[in-house]
């Protein structure tokens, strides 16, 4: 029994879902005057002030803070069922496909926002571990739930849901410094889809 280890933006898409979401739920003109607002946070993370989960974290409070929990997952299964399939590269479709072929346990793990990911994820029959979302008094707040899904916290969390003892052989696939943990946990590693 085999597991195959997926990370989600820049390895199954060819562009970051996160700012995709972003422009898709406030619009093209309300996302560049955020962007424009966020500009000390974008110079924080390059000075290396800010780092990059928090980064990701304060546009996230910024564009989704109080908004209706109800319509906002409404809104990201929309997006995660009519635009997500339009930005997934073929060879991560199929590659997939083979692994479901064979019967593989095939997870997802990004640090991307579970909400906008995981109907895409049940409608291919793949497992999900992504980062969350708070929700207090039927608002989205934007902070984390949980801890950013990268690095070595997506080790951590693939250990919490599974025993990896219990599988034959693990293949891995990513496609930033931040999945070489995950990489490593595998016996066949791909890294922007090139074996290493």
């Amino acid at each position: 029994m085999a597991l195959a280890l997926f990370d989600f933006d820049g390895t199954i898409t060819f562009k970051d879902s996160f700012a995709s979401f972003l422009k898709y739920a406030v619009g093209h003109v309300r996302f560049c005057l955020g962007v424009v607002c966020l500009t000390p946070v974008f110079i924080g993370f390059l000075l290396g002030v800010i780092r990059s989960w928090r980064a990701k974290e304060l546009m996230s409070i910024f564009f989704f803070h109080g908004r209706d929990a109800d319509k906002f997952r409404e809104l990201a299964s929309k997006y995660s069922q009519e635009e997500l399939p339009k930005i997934v590269r073929e060879v991560a479709r199929q590659r997939i496909d083979w692994h479901e072929r064979r019967g593989d346990t095939v997870v997802v793990v990004s640090a991307s926002i579970d909400l906008w990911l995981k109907d895409w994820c049940k409608a291919q029959h793949v497992h999900l571990i992504a980062t969350k979302l708070e929700e207090r008094d039927g608002r989205i707040t934007g902070r984390f739930l949980t801890k950013n899904c990268n690095g070595k916290e997506k080790v951590r969390r693939i250990r919490e849901h599974f025993d990896l003892s219990a599988f034959d052989y693990i293949y891995a696939y990513g496609d930033r410094p931040g999945d070489r943990p995950m990489l490593a946990l595998a016996n066949e590693r791909y890294y922007r889809w090139k074996r290493i």
